[in-house]
């Protein structure tokens, strides 16, 4: 008897032929797959439901997969989100990963590809949630909250998703330190391609928001080379 973590997973893809691929292939590597061929029945599965991770397709009846990203991630910032994306519509991966998602592959995709990807996810995803050791970074006036995916200030507090504090974390263990985007992109995506480098523009945007409640933290893009993340003393004023 296999006694492995069957993980919940919530398939959203209107091509029957792939939705049945994709699930046949989940269920023989013990995973537990619910199946949704439109956006609004994925919907009510995802409400009624506790899913480990989704897949998302982007082209849906009813509502459209950015549409339902943006509909989970307004509850829900931590689940895992993975785009599955038309090999022409290259900038769906981009808009995908700025409203919210994890990753995406591209149609049509191996299912080894798609498999490891999920792994990946997962094994973060679980890491995070069974991790109760209080392991605070202080970055200036914020407070990272590693296990929680918490990014805290004083005014402001923001669920980050697993990329998000993945880079979070990668940044704030090299303080002051220039870091290729080679490096950045192979620790924190474990690939380097073009939209991989355009996803990581879209998550260091990302961050610059969450972390502009402080002047004195900065991302710069060193043009051609790479990001240093600076996080400068308060400066006191004499009395």
């Amino acid at each position: 008897m296999n006694n492995e973590v069957r993980f919940p997973v919530l398939l959203v893809e209107d091509d029957e032929a792939l939705s049945f691929i994709i699930k046949d292939n989940l269920i023989q590597h013990n995973y537990k797959v619910d199946v949704a061929e439109n956006g609004e029945l994925a919907l009510e599965l995802y409400r009624s439901g506790n899913y480990a991770l989704i897949l998302l397709d982007v082209m849906l009846p009813r509502m459209d997969g950015f549409s339902l990203a943006q509909e989970i991630r307004k509850t829900d910032e931590q689940i895992p989100i993975i785009f599955l994306t038309a090999r022409s519509m290259t900038e769906d991966k981009i808009t995908g990963l700025s409203i919210g998602g994890d990753d995406y592959v591209t149609k049509p995709f191996s299912m080894e590809e798609l498999l490891l990807k999920m792994k990946i996810f997962l094994k973060r995803s679980s890491i995070s949630n069974h991790n109760h050791v209080n392991n605070e970074i202080i970055l200036g006036k914020y407070r990272f909250i590693e296990e929680e995916l918490m990014l805290k200030h004083p005014d402001y507090e923001k669920r980050l998703t697993l990329k998000e504090a993945e880079l979070i974390r990668l940044f704030a263990s090299n303080i002051n330190v220039i870091l290729s985007r080679d490096e950045i992109l192979m620790k924190v995506w474990g690939s380097n391609d073009y939209f991989m480098g355009r996803s990581l523009d879209v998550f260091i945007s990302r961050l610059r928001k969450y972390l502009s409640h402080d002047p004195n933290i900065k991302i710069t893009n060193l043009h051609g080379i790479g990001f240093r993340f600076t996080v400068k003393p308060e400066q006191k004023l004499d009395k």
